[in-house]
């Protein structure tokens, strides 16, 4: 029997996910952040934004968790891209952030990743 291993979702922002960018990967597995600015009942698709980027999360596998637009969400899942790099969160976790400071947030990813590349660099040496 073959056996799967579930990722661990890599935080990125809305801002880091676009075609040039080394997160915007196919079945890359993320934790994405924003606030909701749409949501579709039918397709269960919704749509988060941070400032001007803006990303489709397919909800239909999420229990337990209400829709309210403007409030902020965070999702786990892996990344889907048409092939006209059109990208959607294929959401395994979800869950309401409201009251989360978006600006300290990210500010928090940039000390995170300074971090882990400077233990990196201690490994190597």
């Amino acid at each position: 029997m073959a056996s799967s291993t579930l990722k661990p979702g890599v935080p990125v922002t809305l801002q880091e996910l676009e075609p040039s960018s080394e997160m915007f990967k196919q079945g890359a597995s993320l934790r994405v952040t924003g606030i909701l600015h749409s949501y579709d009942v039918d397709s269960a698709v919704a749509v988060i934004q941070d400032g001007s980027a803006r990303l489709k999360v397919d909800t239909q596998h999420l229990r337990d968790i209400s829709f309210r637009s403007s409030s902020t969400y965070q999702f786990i899942g892996e990344l889907l891209i048409q092939p006209n790099s059109d990208a959607t969160l294929q959401a395994r976790v979800g869950r309401n952030v409201d009251g989360l400071d978006l600006n300290l947030y990210q500010q928090s990813l940039i000390i995170r990743r300074q971090h882990e590349a400077k233990l990196l660099c201690s490994r190597r040496a």
